[in-house]
């Protein structure tokens, strides 16, 4: 009887779990907003110091010509990157659905990824294998880019009204929120992008802001001078960050407590405009979104060469099973409207992931 009654505890839980694994168009787009698209922003800013200058929203309200589903971004051919990438690999859409600003991809020693959705507010695993997607996390006020360090902690960029740094794991809870006393948002506008150190700190970009690094205490500090601050990733051995800040990436050391110093010009973006996130691999080169390409770089600052890529491509990740797949979140439509969409897209890498961290 009690091995029945086992049995019967395991099928049930086989069947809650292959429930929980669905298509993209299962899911909800949902509707949450940005700090930027929230009318409660002004009267929130007004009270600080010094009130940030804010940008008009982006999007508004539905109309016959946002609403139309927009023709997905082509992919396009791409060329032989010494020890990175094979000539005539292509790049493959492995998940698609609806919404803004599916963001900040992480990858699992298990071969799925994971990925913060904006309008739903949640966290995303998805298995690029199957398509199948589950929700993780739910309720994260517009959660926009995930981060786990290489002590295993989660964290995640709240980008909603009251945003900050939450953490998710080992236990939920909000890890910063205030900047010299006052919220987050009066620092600037919303966070881009974060980047989890060893330390039990969190490196992140603010929008017309900056770069901020939170000690494992949770006060944030500003450094350096990259207004257009971004994307932002570690080096594996964690004593170089690096920063997308418009079409360049900068490079600043980082001190034994956190601390970073000696800001400098690292590279120029050659295949797209604008960059944004980025990743490492097991050797150490960077791999910067731009927008239309994927750059890479060695880790002295040589380019090495783009990867052309789906425009609207915005987010890295090196994972899959085999650990040498570049996986990039793509947005396209328009955003803030209901044309806004997003794909995640996979190719080939001859490189391979760094596996002391999950990005």
């Amino acid at each position: 009887m009690k091995a029945k009654l086992t049995m019967a505890a395991l099928l049930v839980c086989m069947a809650v779990s292959a429930a929980e694994r669905q298509p993209s168009s299962a899911f909800e787009r949902g509707s949450s907003l940005q700090a930027g698209q929230d009318p409660r922003l002004p009267a929130i800013v007004a009270k600080c110091r010094n009130p940030p200058t804010l940008r008009p929203p982006r999007g508004g309200a539905a109309t016959a010509a946002n609403s139309a589903p927009p023709p997905a971004p082509e992919l396009p051919a791409t060329n032989a990157i010494a020890d990175v990438l094979a000539a005539n690999q292509a790049w493959k859409v492995v998940w698609a659905w609806e919404g803004n600003n599916a963001d900040g991809p992480i990858a699992n020693d298990d071969g799925t990824i994971e990925f913060a959705n904006n309008d739903a507010s949640n966290v995303m695993k998805l298995d690029p294998a199957t398509g199948l997607a589950s929700v993780v996390y739910d309720k994260t006020n517009t959660g926009g880019a995930v981060s786990r360090s290489k002590n295993g902690a989660l964290f995640l960029a709240v980008r909603g009204i009251g945003g900050g740094i939450e953490q998710l794991e080992p236990r939920r809870r909000m890890f910063v929120n205030t900047f010299q006393g006052e919220p987050v948002e009066c620092a600037g506008g919303s966070i881009n992008d974060l980047m989890a150190d060893a330390r039990g700190g969190v490196y992140l970009s603010v929008s017309g802001a900056g770069v901020f690094y939170a000690n494992p205490q949770g006060v944030l500090s500003k450094y350096g001078d990259a207004p257009a601050a971004n994307g932002i990733i570690l080096s594996p051995d964690e004593k170089t960050l690096y920063v997308t800040n418009g079409g360049t990436v900068v490079a600043f050391d980082v001190r034994a407590d956190g601390a970073l110093a000696n800001q400098r010009e690292f590279g120029k973006l050659r295949g797209g405009q604008a960059g944004d996130g980025a990743a490492v691999d097991a050797d150490g080169r960077v791999y910067v979104t731009s927008g239309a390409s994927v750059d890479v770089f060695a880790p002295g600052g040589e380019f090495l060469g783009s990867i052309p890529g789906p425009r609207g491509i915005h987010g890295v990740v090196i994972g899959g099973k085999d650990n040498r797949t570049l996986f990039g979140i793509v947005f396209y439509g328009g955003w803030g409207t209901p044309s806004a969409r997003n794909e995640i897209v996979a190719i080939p890498l001859l490189a391979k992931r760094y596996m002391g961290r999950a990005k």
